[in-house]
């Protein structure tokens, strides 16, 4: 994944800045930004979610967790970040972001009066700003020092979808960084199904993915990995506390591979010991919507029919009580806590028309509470041309595995 990044490093006009995307494709993306919001009526917008900072600048960070905020004005001005010390070398020779302010730690200090002096700076008094709510970048408590803040110096309005939307479609040299996490999802997922042995710990199996993937050169994945055993292998989230894997016994493993922060996400059943007859036939029943649902996965369905037919396999098998409401998400580049990439989320309804380069991962989970067993298999993939199907960013066999 170095030489994938390498490859495609750019280098700004300031022969200073290192970015993982070449520059021009950073600036088609702002000036798409700055055409939406001045079609909306924003004269600037307040980005907080890091997935923003990095698809518009590069900016690649943790710092987000604190108080930190980027300025995109409509007009073709600089782009401004406010934040903390320890991300200020970063913000400069890492993302396009020409002016990088600074506010500090004290009792008195507070960033969101910080930030309110730098847009009366910018001449933004009075003006109507877009702010992106929906993030784990903006906190309910920093939010409301920001609207405090703000009161009766601007006018604010949601602009979560702004740059979110923009991202649902991917570029080609977004799309080189997922087949590259797909990879390394793979080799993750080899990893744990050959360390899934009896008396072996859970964490043990999520240490043999995490090292597999690390060493063939990942980003650690935002999330996971997820191996649950026995009984809670019909969990459908991870759970602090090792077990070890009996000698009969199940594992499911759902986890990500990340290349430069884009995400592929699979899932796979291990069957360890002697397989139950009953979970070989409620894996088909799992294979064969997942199947379906790549079929129908062409431009201009309607997203929510993914999940018409995720519902319409698993209850025409018996599984109506054990399925989900739901059958997947968007994928793409994303930051801690989650790889999920939502919204969107693959539920019946859902009006998102799916155009070519949209990323999916779509996952069946049938966890049969009056058996004990489960049967869950998910895969990620592109949506394609007209007439080419989707493009599946894993090569592993669709199966209930056996250890």
């Amino acid at each position: 994944m170095t030489d994938l990044a390498t490859e495609y490093a750019g280098i700004s006009a300031n022969g200073t800045v290192s970015l993982r995307f070449p520059e021009s494709e950073y600036r088609a993306r702002i000036a798409r930004t700055r055409q939406i919001m001045a079609q909306r009526g924003l004269d600037a917008m307040l980005v907080f979610a890091q997935e923003s900072h990095f698809y518009l600048t590069g900016f690649d960070t943790a710092g987000y967790v604190f108080f930190q905020v980027g300025i995109v004005t409509a007009a073709d001005a600089p782009l401004t970040l406010l934040t903390r010390t320890p991300d200020k070398r970063q913000a400069e020779v890492n993302s396009l972001y020409d002016d990088v302010r600074i506010w500090l730690n004290a009792e008195d200090i507070d960033p969101a009066v910080e930030l309110r002096h730098l847009l009366s700076e910018m001449g933004l008094a009075g003006r109507k700003l877009g702010v992106e709510l929906a993030t784990y970048g903006l906190t309910a408590a920093n939010w409301r020092g920001v609207e405090a803040a703000l009161d009766g110096f601007c006018t604010l309005d949601d602009a979560s979808d702004i740059v979110r939307t923009q991202r649902l479609v991917k570029s080609p040299l977004e799309l080189d960084y997922t087949r590259a996490a797909g990879k390394l999802a793979d080799a993750a997922t080899m990893a744990a199904i050959e360390a899934a042995r009896p008396g072996a710990f859970d964490t043990a199996l999520s240490g043999a993915a995490v090292t597999a993937m690390l060493g063939a050169g990942a980003d650690m994945p935002s999330g996971g990995p997820l191996v649950n055993v026995g009984p809670r292998a019909l969990f459908g989230r991870g759970i602090g506390g090792p077990r070890r894997v009996e000698e009969d016994d199940q594992v499911l493993i759902e986890l990500a591979g990340s290349a430069c922060r884009y995400h592929v996400v699979i899932e796979h059943t291990v069957s360890v010991g002697r397989t139950d007859p009953r979970q070989l036939s409620q894996m088909g029943v799992a294979i064969e919507a997942l199947e379906r649902i790549k079929e129908a996965a062409v431009p201009g369905e309607k997203l929510g029919t993914l999940d018409d037919i995720h519902r319409r396999v698993l209850d025409g098998a018996g599984f109506a009580k054990a399925r989900y409401a739901a059958c997947g998400y968007a994928l793409g580049c994303t930051f801690k806590p989650t790889w999920m990439d939502v919204p969107p989320m693959i539920y019946t309804g859902n009006p998102l028309v799916l155009e070519p380069g949209m990323v999916f991962f779509v996952h069946i989970m049938i966890p049969d509470t009056e058996t004990g067993l489960v049967a869950g298999v998910g895969q990620t993939f592109a949506i394609g041309e007209d007439g080419r199907g989707v493009e599946t960013f894993s090569e592993l066999p669709l199966q209930l595995w056996s250890a």
